[in-house]
């Protein structure tokens, strides 16, 4: 297994001599006295021109799905999509992710003309209402992907990390879109059937590794890269913990870094709140720690509670001269 440089995030102050920039941040440091070549650690990895690369940008879900596992069927149509995009444009969503078939444990596969009927629609209607806050489209198809950023996406996020569809490289190397991959054991059907690792952290890492070369290979750029550990994604409650403690240990695979934890089976499981809707708290509790080991982009279902929690954190840890 990759042993990568793993830095340890700090936020506390003042900051030491030595202390550099985690990936950009203005709000994490790590200490990079005595490291050879910090650099590749400590620059920014913006995602979207116009984005900001200095502070964790909040990816609001809107999931046009009858079945995901917390509010599948909550939107009738279009235009209360578009009504929920909107209403977290302004809660201050930096980023909007459309998604059109559940990858909940257990979700039947959707086929690709039904995907695309459901989110391009969508994706239309809230360019057409004058939002131009980015896009992602949640999918593994091709097809889906091309209909969704002819429809004005500008990102895709690929739970499959190109290994579902061998087209979509294609159409996003051709489109020049940034491209999430995430790590997943298995597919929605298999994944949380006894998954097993001899080190988590090891294995996704190297897996994220070796499908960030494969997108590389197949034409799209490095700098287009981010990196999703997958939480939930053939993993058990302690593999989810193991996960977001060493989340920093990512950075060195030089991506941004994606965490989508929100409102997912193990908060509630930690904290004894069976109903999905209900783990808010622990959900931005989640998306604080995420915060703090340098993560760019916290994919969430509650934005304005995040975004509040957020300001807060940025406050009390940015290094001021007063």
């Amino acid at each position: 297994m990759t042993s990568p440089l793993h830095p340890v995030p700090r936020t506390d102050l003042p900051r030491p001599p030595g202390a550099l920039p985690l990936a950009g941040s203005a709000h994490v440091w790590w200490d990079a006295t005595g490291v050879a070549r910090p650099a590749a650690l400590s620059a920014p990895r913006p995602i979207l021109p116009g984005l900001p690369v200095d502070r964790p940008l909040v990816m609001g879900i809107v999931n046009v799905t009858p079945d995901s596992f917390s509010d599948g069927g909550t939107l009738g149509g279009v235009p209360e999509a578009v009504a929920r995009a909107q209403a977290m444009v302004a809660a201050g969503a930096d980023i909007l992710d459309i998604g059109g078939e559940s990858t909940r444990p257990g979700a039947a596969e959707v086929p690709s003309d039904a995907e695309i009927v459901r989110t391009a629609p969508v994706i239309a209607a809230i360019r057409a209402a004058g939002i131009a806050t980015p896009i992602s489209i949640d999918t593994r198809k091709a097809g889906v992907a091309q209909a969704a950023l002819t429809a004005g996406a500008n990102i895709v996020n690929d739970v499959s990390a190109l290994s579902w569809d061998p087209d979509l490289a294609r159409v996003t190397a051709e489109a020049g879109a940034p491209i999430c991959l995430m790590h997943a054991q298995g597919t929605p059907q298999t994944m949380q059937q006894a998954p097993r690792y001899q080190d988590v952290l090891g294995e996704v890492y190297d897996y994220l590794a070796r499908r960030m070369d494969h997108a590389v290979a197949q034409g799209i750029a490095p700098e287009r890269l981010i990196s999703d550990v997958g939480i939930g994604f053939g993993k058990t409650l302690q593999h989810n913990l193991t996960l977001l403690k060493g989340l920093s240990r990512f950075h060195a695979l030089g991506a941004p870094i994606l965490l989508g934890a929100s409102r997912k089976r193990f908060i509630g499981t930690l904290s004894g709140v069976d109903v999905a809707a209900q783990r808010v708290p622990g959900s931005v509790a989640v998306a604080l720690w995420a915060a703090a080991q340098g993560a760019q982009i916290l994919r969430v279902h509650d934005v304005a509670e995040t975004v509040q929690a957020l300001a807060l954190w940025r406050a009390l840890t940015l290094e001021t001269n007063e």
